[in-house]
């Protein structure tokens, strides 16, 4: 059995679970406590000092309030978009309607739209002149065949 004063695993599996042979095991917490190094805080990874540290919270606090405010303005005008849209009668569908059109007419004055069509439109010149020679030749080998 190994000694009673190592260290336990925490990332084990079993963290929590005691063996049916640790029951009998004295725990003293007072040592381990004591024994137990400071945490290490996140200025030591940094290079930070203290000042800094505090100074960085503080801007950090700051931001996290103004990013509060701008949620609870931009909730406010939301409301007030769609209590405006509801007064002139505007549905979600016309929204929709508008941006599909939208989106249809940027699709239309793309270049690669206009590129494909004009490649479609020449192939499909191509096949109706090959399909017009075919049903000629069709007509005077019939024509040749009476």
């Amino acid at each position: 059995m190994e000694s009673a004063s190592q260290d336990i695993n925490l990332n084990s599996p079993n963290k929590g679970l005691l063996a049916d042979t640790m029951t009998d095991v004295p725990v003293d917490n007072t040592s381990a406590a004591a024994a137990a190094p400071p945490p290490l805080r996140a200025s030591a990874y940094n290079g930070l000092t203290e000042a800094e540290e505090e100074e960085l919270r503080s801007e950090l606090a700051k931001v996290e309030e103004e990013i509060g405010t701008l949620r609870q303005v931009l909730a406010a005008k939301e409301r007030h978009c769609g209590e405006l849209k509801r007064k002139l009668g505007l549905t979600p569908l016309d929204g929709l309607k508008q941006n599909l059109s939208k989106s249809w007419h940027d699709v239309q004055v793309s270049n690669a739209y206009k590129k494909t069509q004009e490649t479609l439109s020449q192939a499909g010149q191509k096949t109706s002149a090959a399909l017009s020679n075919v049903g000629s030749v069709i007509s005077r080998k019939l024509g040749d065949m009476r």
